[in-house]
């Protein structure tokens, strides 16, 4: 059984629906999944987990400055998260919000970790969006997310 951290920052409770909605699904997919607000993470806890999913607001076009303080922190465990699945989803306040920029900067620090992140060539291309409280879309896109984290995560373990 693989091991996720599904972690995010949330002011109005819009991230954290979505976050919950990506948390149930993998965890019945069989996986072993920690939901916690960023800051309940300890950045040394990062190397314990198969797959880890970031979850922000958008703020100013980019993530919010609490997720942004863990990937910081986790520049002391380059190359130790090499492998590891990786996934980012967000809400914004509105369409223009900047919600595939702040999945795009995480993404980028993924990458740079050596972490492993699908696409979606049918859903939200590079995670799950919303714009404010997740409607009907953003939440069959969370749910198509999991289904392919979880999958990815069993055909690679």
């Amino acid at each position: 059984m693989s091991k996720v951290l599904i972690t995010y920052y949330t002011r109005t409770g819009n991230t954290q629906a979505m976050a919950e909605i990506i948390a149930d699904k993998i965890k019945n997919s069989g996986h072993d999944v920690d939901l916690k607000p960023v800051a309940d993470v300890n950045v040394d806890s990062l190397i314990d987990y198969d797959g880890i999913v970031m979850g922000t607001p958008v703020y100013y076009g980019s993530m919010a400055s609490e997720i942004k303080k863990l990937i910081d922190d986790s520049v002391k465990f380059h190359r130790k998260l090499d492998g590891k699945i990786g996934g980012a989803f967000s809400s914004a306040a509105n369409v223009g919000g900047g919600n595939e920029t702040a999945i795009l900067d995480i993404i980028n620090a993924m990458l740079i970790h050596g972490m492993i992140v699908q696409g979606d060539p049918k859903g939200d291309h590079y995670g799950p969006v919303a714009i404010k409280a997740p409607d009907d879309r953003a939440i069959e896109n969370c749910e198509r997310f999991a289904e392919r984290f979880s999958g990815l995560l069993k055909r690679l373990k």
